[in-house]
């Protein structure tokens, strides 16, 4: 399978290259080499395109052996499955749209979009072409958070925590950029479901608090100071599981790059749309509630 990539100015298009063509890397997945890339246009006003795009696509290209191309058709001609890169997500909708109608599986960076109005768009386009669509932070599918919920499989989940950076980007709105992160991990262990979303926000720090339809809450500590770390806290029944993926041996990028490949060899996401769908709304409830300070009903 030859895969392609649309956007070199994200660091992830050049860890997904290290992976897929690195045979000396120690996680290496063989059979899935990227061979074909669109560097894509350069977002002026956002620093992390405009100042990044040059060097990663020197990298994927010179270090990683990838063919560069001058459009997304190009890109979609040759290759069998692709992973849509470019780090400015307000460009999703319309680069989805060309890509999509190739009828090929689509793995989408973080954010998926930045609105649920594109987000469903999206997937009806999707759906109107028979494409397989992944989208996902890379934490979601961590070892150490796997770990964690293999040792809570035989007890009930009655909440969680999980914490990480919070940085803000001005044209990426309200938690879309990073709080992405810790929003995969908390669906991946609490499940659809969600039902009102509130916001506790001071210069430094954010506490972002979902209640689900059953009355179990989950919560996301982000900050802008001290610890880089991402991790958190399983409560079930029994007890509790604590998390902190920097203690993982394998990376959370070779755990990504397992399940897209996956999903390319099978065409059947491990993300149902529906829960990727209310990722992104819970981000963009939990932006309002920033905005109003008031708690925001899904």
């Amino acid at each position: 399978m030859k895969l392609g990539i649309i956007g070199l100015d994200s660091s992830h298009a050049v860890q997904f290259s290290r992976i897929l063509n690195g045979e000396r890397e120690p996680f290496h997945i063989g059979g899935h080499p990227v061979t074909a890339a669109y560097p894509g246009p350069e977002s002026q006003d956002f620093d992390m395109s405009r100042d990044r795009m040059e060097n990663f696509t020197r990298e994927v290209a010179g270090d990683w052996g990838v063919k560069l191309y001058s459009s997304i058709a190009e890109v979609m001609k040759n290759s069998d499955a692709v992973f849509l890169e470019q780090v400015d997500a307000r460009r999703r909708l319309e680069q989805f749209q060309e890509m999509v109608c190739f009828g090929k599986p689509i793995y989408v960076d973080k954010p998926f979009a930045l609105n649920t109005v594109d987000c469903r768009e999206m997937f009806k386009l999707a759906e109107q072409y028979g494409v397989p669509v992944l989208s996902t932070s890379s934490l979601r599918f961590a070892d150490g958070l796997t770990a964690a919920l293999k040792q809570c499989e035989w007890h009930s989940v009655i909440g969680a925590d999980f914490f990480g950076p919070m940085p803000f980007t001005a044209t990426q709105p309200g938690y879309f950029w990073y709080g992405v992160h810790m929003a995969d991990m908390l669906y991946r262990t609490m499940g659809t479901g969600c039902s009102k979303v509130s916001v506790i926000h001071t210069s430094e720090h954010d506490i972002i608090t979902g209640v689900w339809k059953d009355g179990r809450i989950g919560n996301i500590r982000g900050n802008r100071c001290g610890n880089g770390n991402f991790g958190g806290t399983i409560f079930h029944e029994s007890g509790s599981v604590f998390i902190d993926v920097s203690q993982d041996k394998r990376g959370y990028y070779e755990c990504l790059v397992e399940q897209i490949i996956r999903m390319f060899d099978t065409g059947q996401s491990p993300v149902t749309r529906q829960e990727m769908t209310e990722v992104v709304r819970f981000l963009e409830a939990a932006g309002e509630s920033l905005t109003t300070g008031r708690e925001v009903v899904l």
